[in-house]
């Protein structure tokens, strides 16, 4: 008995501790300056990841517009914009700087994605804070980086304990 309170006790303490990082993002590589980089190079950094099979595709292309509306906010933020491309390779026809994984088909994987468009948001701590199959708008993409895990975390850390007085 004494035995298993003991064992109550310990996964209760260890289940109420904060992790630093609820639901860390797979990690990617990319060409970078310097030479090959990885995701946990740009901790620090909101990412914005789309995933696409090429640069041509429609709900690529209009992802791209709703970013384009908001972007200057974004990079003021340090945010970086990385694509994978599954099928076609290509440049982003876009004037938002954007850094191109290098094997598309391995993010799809790493992330549970299908073979179409998919948009994920890491946080500046490498939380996978949003992933989904949809085209989004900019403003939830900023709603999502303002609120991340991290920063909602430094808030709770912030607020008084117990009854206000």
């Amino acid at each position: 008995m004494k035995k298993i309170l003991t064992t109550l006790i310990a996964l209760t303490l260890f289940a109420g501790a904060a992790s630093p990082v609820v639901r860390p993002a797979p990690d990617i590589g990319f060409t970078g300056i310097g030479g090959k980089k990885n995701l946990r190079s740009l901790r620090g950094q909101p990412v914005v990841l789309i995933v696409a099979q090429s640069p041509k595709t429609r709900a690529f292309r209009k992802q791209l517009g709703r970013i384009k509306t908001i972007y200057n906010e974004f990079a003021s933020r340090g945010t970086v914009f990385v694509c994978a491309f599954n099928a076609e390779e290509g440049s982003v026809p876009s004037d938002i700087p954007f850094v191109l994984a290098s094997n598309g088909p391995a993010v799809t994987q790493a992330y549970g994605m299908n073979d179409g468009f998919a948009i994920a948001i890491i946080g500046r701590d490498g939380n996978l804070d949003l992933l989904t199959e949809k085209v989004i708008p900019a403003f939830r993409i900023r709603e999502v980086i303002q609120n991340s895990y991290e920063v909602q975390n430094d808030v709770r850390k912030q607020q008084p304990k117990g009854p206000p007085q």
